[in-house]
């Protein structure tokens, strides 16, 4: 069982963050926003509640930008460093996009899919029996419901 408070920050240690609640749930994203983001693959998503997350050092600094999907999203990042803590934007979900890698304890952390499936870099190995959507999945129900069964907290 993983304990709460989650915490985590950037590389630099000027934005440091607590999560109060678990997250909802764990996919690995592979739109192309998310690669040049990262400047990898794909990136590890762990859902959170926007409410849970909390800045305890710093203040992050924040883009804007149109998704692949044509939302308006938005980055809460380091501005001393540059490290990308988490994506949101669409007031209607009321979630926060965490960058997986930024947590300080990631030994707990199982993605149960992948999305955007379609935009993967053709050598990537997608999760052996997990959940998949070429795009933005529809349907996010069946990766919540992935994701609780793990039974991490």
């Amino acid at each position: 069982m993983v304990g709460l408070p989650l915490k985590g920050g950037c590389m630099c240690g000027a934005l440091r963050y607590e999560m109060s609640m678990p997250p909802v749930m764990i996919y690995n994203c592979h739109c192309t926003n998310c690669q040049k983001i990262s400047g990898a693959a794909f990136n590890t998503s762990v859902i959170v509640a926007e409410a849970a997350l909390r800045f305890t050092t710093g203040e992050p600094a924040r883009v804007e930008w149109v998704s692949d999907t044509g939302t308006t999203r938005c980055g809460l990042f380091c501005g001393a460093c540059g490290t990308r803590i988490v994506n949101g934007g669409d007031p209607s979900t009321g979630v926060y996009s965490l960058r997986a890698g930024t947590l300080d304890d990631t030994s707990w952390v199982q993605p149960v899919g992948d999305t955007f499936t379609s935009s993967a870099q053709p050598w990537v190995t997608f999760i052996e029996g997990g959940l998949r959507a070429e795009r933005q999945a529809l349907d996010y129900a069946p990766f919540i419901a992935a994701y609780r069964a793990q039974g991490r907290f």
